[in-house]
């Protein structure tokens, strides 16, 4: 009967925690956005005309369909960039290279936040301290020019940019991880664990980590966004992503010459996409937090 109960509370918990979510205006839109961007990119064959790769120089910088000026070997929706390839194609190509990059930082960001932040703030004490302090001197580093000390240490390429995003955003993580176990494990059911004689990894994995989730769910949404901003950023820099891969600030580093001479297209909608899927995760992040704050139930409808 205990665990039926339990089970029958955090099955209650979950549905009330969509119900609000589904509420809230904003977050909705966010997840829809969100999805449709990961879909079109995932499903990339099946929605790109034209191969990304492939140059055709006499059609170089062409306008898309809102312009008589069209190339004569087919339609190029949003036009094509200095070296002739089709613009639409290489954006939803590009996303997944973007995308990519942002979800494997997170991972590894999360990752490291959750093995630092647990033993920090579980722990205390001397090992608090000296992970603390380690997070402390990581602050004091600008995000973007800690990414690029270790991109340019580690080497370029998408495969780097990865682990330097992951590693500048680990220290964040670290805190919010921490800041949730502080509160949770001077809770008195974590107090009853100790007492029946429970081991730190059971207590940690079983009943702290599982109860922190909220913070790290809603952190890691608004982290993503970020993560993504920056993948592309290291990509616009030179850092990242390498050509000739479509990767979404790459291809706005390429073409950014080209909106003072009438070609603004080939960087403006490398940009839009960046911008889209930044917004629709900020909105996501912000229908995820007002659903899985309890202090927040039923107070933000938009």
């Amino acid at each position: 009967m205990p665990t039926e109960t339990k089970k029958t509370k955090r099955r209650t918990r979950t549905e009330e925690t969509i119900r609000q979510f589904r509420k809230n205006r904003s977050g909705m839109a966010g997840l829809i956005l969100l999805l449709i961007v990961v879909f079109m990119c995932l499903a990339a064959p099946l929605f790109a005309p034209h191969d990304p790769s492939a140059g055709n120089l006499p059609q170089r910088l062409k306008p898309g369909i809102w312009s008589d000026d069209t190339p004569d070997d087919g339609v190029y929706l949003l036009g094509t960039d200095s070296q002739g390839r089709d613009l639409f194609s290489r954006i939803l190509y590009g996303g997944r290279i973007t995308l990519g990059v942002g979800f494997v930082a997170l991972s590894i960001a999360l990752a490291i936040g959750l093995v630092l932040g647990l033993s920090a703030g579980y722990f205390g004490g001397f090992i608090d301290n000296v992970i603390m302090r380690f997070v402390d001197i990581m602050f004091a580093f600008p995000a973007l020019l800690l990414a690029l000390v270790i991109a340019g240490t580690l080497g370029r390429g998408i495969d780097k940019a990865m682990i330097a995003i992951g590693i500048t955003y680990s220290p964040q993580m670290v805190r919010v991880v921490r800041s949730g176990v502080l509160m949770i494990k001077e809770m008195e059911f974590i107090e009853a664990q100790h007492a029946i004689g429970s081991g730190h990894i059971r207590i940690l994995l079983r009943h702290v980590m599982p109860n922190s989730l909220a913070p790290i769910i809603v952190y890691g949404t608004l982290m993503l966004a970020t993560a993504i901003l920056d993948a592309a950023a290291l990509g616009f820099l030179g850092v990242g992503a390498q050509v000739p891969s479509p990767e979404w600030g790459l291809t706005l580093s390429a073409s950014r010459q080209y909106l003072l001479t009438g070609a603004w297209w080939a960087a403006t909608f490398p940009g839009i996409a960046i911008l889209i899927s930044v917004i629709s995760l900020n909105l996501l992040g912000d229908g995820l937090r007002d659903a899985l704050d309890p202090r927040l139930k039923g107070g933000a409808k938009l």
